[in-house]
């Protein structure tokens, strides 16, 4: 069965989600894998809830955009479904154009987010 790893190996570029437009995804892959309701937790910290989010597999929620999103293999697809090539299409069209920012820039952010210094 595919898996995925959400982690980001040296001298990988691309990240293939997005913690703010894939939230409700991640929310609903943490219920999925790990029976954690992200909305009533109140003390999960944040290298804990990255620790989860990179160990995600790939029959999750944010699973099967990922394997979507990052597919390169042209025969792979040309046999998506109609809603997948929409959603490969739309996230290249809406990161095509993003400028792309370092890990540490995207770690700053969301520790930021999760009130960390």
């Amino acid at each position: 069965m595919w898996r995925t790893t959400f982690a980001r190996t040296k001298g990988q570029s691309e990240l293939w989600y997005d913690l703010f437009e894939d939230y409700d995804a991640i929310e609903a892959s943490f219920a999925q894998q790990y029976g954690i309701r992200l909305r009533t937790e109140d003390e999960m910290l944040w290298d804990e809830f990255v620790t989860l989010l990179s160990a995600l597999n790939g029959d999750t929620p944010l699973g099967y955009l990922v394997r979507i999103r990052s597919e390169k293999d042209p025969k792979v697809k040309k046999k998506f479904s109609k809603a997948e090539k929409k959603i490969y299409s739309e996230w290249k069209s809406r990161h095509s154009r993003k400028v792309v920012h370092s890990v540490k820039d995207t770690d700053e952010i969301l520790r930021r987010f999760f009130g960390m210094k």
